[in-house]
């Protein structure tokens, strides 16, 4: 049975104006020569706009991608981790703001984490979307929240159910 939008728990407007000030906090904590790594597929919307914020602020980091699993289809994690793709380059010593759409149960940005430290990153900080702190399992905590959400699934700007849904504009609940 397909998972339709139910309610909107974060208009676009919303969203828009939140990343903005994000972008705000980050630019004044992190030097200005960091590397962004995203994690895709969910983040790359969140990505997109909070880069421009960052360059409206004079800060225009590197950006590579990383491409990891753990839901596939499913509404919950497998709580297993994977690589899908290549890895960064050229991290040693250099600062890395990592990525993600949402920091559910901490599984795959721990993962992440650990994986950017072991190529060199130093130091690695987190900026996520939506943070769901009811569902943590593994104890971490991002360094830049845009929005702490319930413990309910949400699709939209960027975040998907089976690979639908990511273009909504808004941040939404689905049955």
């Amino acid at each position: 049975m397909a998972l339709v939008p139910k309610a909107t728990l974060h208009s676009a407007a919303e969203i828009a104006a939140r990343v903005e000030a994000l972008a705000g906090e980050i630019a004044v904590k992190l030097p200005g020569d960091f590397t962004i790594i995203s994690v895709l597929n969910g983040a790359f919307v969140f990505t997109a706009d909070l880069m421009r914020a960052l360059a409206k602020r004079g800060v225009h980091p590197r950006v590579e991608f990383v491409n990891l699993k753990s839901y596939g289809d499913a509404t919950t994690s497998s709580g297993q981790v994977r690589v899908t793709g290549t890895l960064p380059e050229d991290l040693k010593g250099r600062p890395v703001l990592l990525i993600d759409d949402i920091l559910d149960t901490g599984r795959t940005l721990s993962f992440a984490k650990q994986l950017l430290e072991g190529l060199g990153g130093s130091p690695v900080k987190i900026a996520v979307f939506a943070d769901k702190p009811a569902r943590r399992v593994v104890p971490l905590e991002a360094d830049f929240v845009a929005f702490k959400i319930p413990d309910r699934f949400v699709v939209g700007y960027g975040l998907d159910h089976a690979q639908q849904w990511r273009g909504l504009p808004d941040l939404a609940t689905v049955d």
